[in-house]
């Protein structure tokens, strides 16, 4: 079983694709809409989730929610992942 996804997992995989280029580092419990993830970067994150992580998200699953903060995705792919 591969090991849980964190919000650092998920802070590093804004950044290093550039996805997200704030100012100033990214915490776990930051608003990620609020940092400049928008409709586009969306899309392109769900397709890094897939190639880093396997985890393939539906359009069904886009929920503000899920993507509000690394904390919340991280919380939703390991809930996907497990079931």
């Amino acid at each position: 079983m591969p090991a849980p996804i964190t919000a650092e997992d998920v802070i590093h995989l804004l950044t290093s694709e550039h996805l997200l280029e704030p100012d100033e580092p990214i915490t776990p419990e930051a608003d990620l809409f609020a940092l400049g993830l928008d409709s586009m970067a969306l899309m392109q994150l769900m397709l890094q989730i897939e190639v880093h992580f396997g985890i393939v998200i539906g359009p069904a699953e886009l929920s503000r929610d899920h993507f509000a903060t690394a904390e919340a995705l991280a919380g939703f792919l390991n809930r996907k992942r497990a079931s």
